[in-house]
């Protein structure tokens, strides 16, 4: 009974450090964009509000941004925004690449037994880069079957795939990936079976720019 209670209780303490350390790369995203228009080396003068208001706030800004950055992640890090279907490879406060992805369509399968079932989500929360596969090769699982109305095989060899998981794949735990696509027209959409799909030019530069350990947020 103490044993589960503390297991809770530590559950509990990882989602609100996730959430917290989510927030902050909220904060920093925000920060960017809003000093991307508003220029931090000369005064701007505002028919609306008065330039010593306007400038004011300018320096809060730059106030603000110097306070987050000691708290955002160190290194490079991976952000996916599944509701926009954006990745982001930021390194501190700054970030070094912006594409569009393909995420979890939500969609649920079921065996026709009706034992199992598996819905089709990206995996939310804090993870980490746990495997580097270059020329990844897939293997499919039993439901790829089940959804192509396929017998399941016994025999490992007729699982593998080659070719449609594109140059790339970074593994970040519990059969889940970032890599590459042949549907390329699809991305920007929730249509994955809960990997992160990307495409060619900023799939590569992930790749070569993460490292085993590399943290993934995902919301």
């Amino acid at each position: 009974m103490i044993s589960l209670l503390l297991q809770r209780r530590w559950k509990t303490i990882k989602r609100i450090a996730f959430i917290s350390l989510l927030g902050i790369i909220i904060i920093l995203l925000t920060v960017e964009w809003f000093a991307y228009y508003v220029s931090s080396d000369r005064p701007v003068v505002s028919s609306s509000i008065g330039a010593s208001n306007l400038n004011e706030l300018i320096r809060k800004n730059r106030t603000l941004r110097k306070g987050i950055t000691g708290l955002s992640p160190k290194g490079f890090y991976i952000v996916i925004d599944t509701a926009r279907n954006l990745i982001f490879l930021r390194e501190a406060n700054r970030t070094i690449l912006k594409a569009v992805v393909s995420s979890g369509c939500g969609n649920i399968l079921r065996d026709p037994s009706g034992k199992r079932e598996w819905i089709f989500d990206t995996p939310r929360g804090e993870f980490e880069v746990k495997e580097k596969i270059a020329a990844p090769k897939w293997i499919k699982p039993d439901w790829a079957f089940i959804e192509e109305k396929k017998d399941i095989p016994k025999n490992w060899e007729d699982r593998v795939e080659e070719g449609v998981l594109g140059d790339y794949a970074l593994a970040f735990g519990n059969g889940y990936f970032i890599h590459g696509t042949l549907y390329k027209r699809l991305l920007g959409r929730n249509v994955t079976h809960g990997c992160i799909r990307v495409g060619d030019e900023g799939l590569e530069a992930i790749y070569k720019l993460s490292r085993l350990g590399t943290k993934i947020y995902i919301f």
